[in-house]
């Protein structure tokens, strides 16, 4: 698997970090985990094949998740690189995605979902078990954070296992969801002192890898208080293993029990 960090911020505005959106290349096929507002310019910056997109994951409906989902798919409707595009784009995601796009689609009549190829839209409750795209098995986990939010777990065909906790609050339930993982995708919203429980501090991502050991955990969806933090440092400070500060273009090639 390779891992493309799109945007590693939220939903407040940020220079140099986007909101929420992941690019994930597997040996089934490419995947963008979440779509902030920012995504589909993103996607263009980082030269990723969008045009060939296998599947697009819906974590929850807050807007730094899922705001740039409708306009993507504008996008996709009148790009030229799609117009001779064959295969379908699954859209997966939780609860209430369905109801969202219809109301964009009756606010001008945007028929988002009539592209030159075929979508298929599926809304997942949690727990479920299922193939992401044909190979790529997924698993998904009910956080704290919306009634809606979820956690996925993805394991390709040759073992290699990703998970991406999206937001959420803390919970030893996802720490045990997320255990062995080749990479962790995790959020890590405030460095101390939260102002929410819908969301991670560090002390509580780190009690949580210690609770998963991930082969590398990657910290993400930081707010602006992380600005001039060394995160990487801090984290050495409470779990051994190896910890990544996300940013907007890092790249990990990802294995089954190793990371490069």
């Amino acid at each position: 698997m390779k891992l493309v960090v799109l945007g590693s911020g939220t939903s407040v505005p940020h220079p140099q970090r986007a909101a929420a959106a992941f690019w994930l290349e597997s040996e089934s096929g490419l995947v963008l985990l979440d779509c902030g507002a920012d995504s589909a310019h993103r996607l263009a910056q980082e030269k990723v094949d969008w045009p060939n997109l296998d599947a697009i994951w819906i974590s929850h409906l807050h807007l730094d998740h899922c705001g740039g989902l409708a306009s993507f798919l504008f996008g996709l409707k009148w790009a030229p690189q799609t117009q001779a595009r064959k295969k379908p784009l699954r859209i997966v995601g939780c609860r209430g995605v369905q109801n969202l796009l219809k109301a964009i689609d009756e606010s001008n009549n945007y028929k988002l979902l009539a592209q030159p190829f075929p979508v298929e839209l599926h809304e997942v409750l949690s727990p479920a078990e299922f193939e992401l795209i044909p190979g790529l098995h997924a698993q998904s986990f009910s956080t704290p954070h919306t009634r809606e939010s979820l956690a996925l777990r993805l394991t390709d065909s040759d073992g290699t296992s990703f998970v991406y906790t999206s937001d959420t609050g803390y919970s030893e339930g996802l720490a045990a969801f997320a255990s062995g993982a080749d990479l962790l995708l995790m959020e890590c919203s405030f460095w101390r002192d939260k102002p929410t429980p819908k969301h991670l501090e560090l002390e509580e991502a780190m009690r949580l890898a210690c609770f998963a050991e991930p082969g590398c955990l990657v910290l993400t969806h930081l707010y602006p208080e992380w600005d001039g933090v060394d995160l990487e440092s801090k984290a050495k400070e409470l779990w051994p293993g190896r910890t990544v500060e996300a940013f907007d273009g890092l790249r990990l090639e990802i294995g089954q029990n190793r990371l490069r």
